[in-house]
């Protein structure tokens, strides 16, 4: 099974738990003989208070996660003004400042320079960040310039507001909350990768969308003969134009995930025929 699961992840449990519960329910329809279990990933992780859209990958939709990964999010949160948390969300421990919510907000757009939180599952020297937080290692992540579309206070009752977010891939959310000055997230919801939508969930493997519909839901489609199929998924070149990362469908589906090489040639960066 090949595809895509749009999971509504629920508050309290982790991205990992979500996989591994996809990944139960497909060993079940694993046939006894299969020595390899299913494949299963997700693309990008939601923190455990947080809830929302978590794209579950199965199968040969795992070789092209950097392409769903790398798709804007939408969010909406909830944010507690006059208190820092060391985590950045109501999970972390609490400190009361005091100081009152802004009359006037500003909301960062465009380009926005930040510091990811400790307690985020960025690498450093090969282990997460959260781990060497949790174990008092002093975390110094590097600054990271992303893109908010939009961010707009939705309603406010202090010392609380709601804002809606569009940002790029790899945006944290927690600290675009904290730099608005003495606030965390209380609530955070996904709403949106890119075209997946959180209306759209499914429960059960049943509920994927088809690889070949996904991945045309994200970026242009090259429809090619069984030929140009065949020949594109055993490694040789065809001719065609593109602009970026293009999707090469056959009569049986999809054959693989190219980009364009020197004049009107392209060659498979990701392929869906071998096992």
């Amino acid at each position: 099974m090949d595809g895509v699961l749009i999971i509504d992840k629920p508050a309290g449990v982790t991205s990992h738990d979500i996989v591994g519960r996809v990944r139960r329910e497909l060993r079940e329809r694993v046939p006894a003989t299969r020595k390899l279990g299913p494949r299963v990933g997700h693309a990008g992780t939601l923190d455990p208070f947080a809830t929302g859209v978590l794209l579950i990958l199965l199968g040969r939709a795992t070789r092209a996660q950097r392409f769903f990964m790398g798709l804007p999010k939408t969010y909406e949160t909830v944010a507690r003004f006059g208190a820092v948390s060391t985590t950045g969300d109501r999970d972390g421990e609490i400190t009361e400042t005091g100081t009152p919510m802004p009359g006037v907000l500003e909301l960062p757009t465009g380009a926005v320079v930040q510091t990811p939180p400790a307690y985020s599952a960025i690498k450093i020297g090969g282990k997460r960040a959260y781990d060497l937080a949790r174990n008092g290692v002093d975390v110094e992540i590097p600054e990271r310039t992303v893109t908010v579309h939009a961010f707009a206070e939705l309603r406010r009752e202090p010392p609380r507001a709601a804002f809606h977010i569009e940002c790029s891939s790899g945006t944290y959310v927690r600290s675009l909350i904290a730099d608005l000055g003495d606030a965390y997230c209380e609530e955070l919801r996904r709403t949106a990768i890119g075209p997946f939508r959180v209306e759209d969930a499914g429960e059960g493997v049943d509920a994927a969308i088809p690889l070949g519909e996904a991945l045309a839901q994200v970026m242009p489609v090259l429809d090619v003969d069984a030929d140009t199929g065949r020949r594109l998924g055993h490694g040789q070149l065809i001719e065609g134009e593109a602009y970026g990362a293009m999707l090469v469908r056959d009569p049986d589906g999809p054959v693989a995930i190219v980009e364009p090489r020197e004049g009107t040639t392209l060659k498979a960066l990701v392929g869906f025929r071998s096992a």
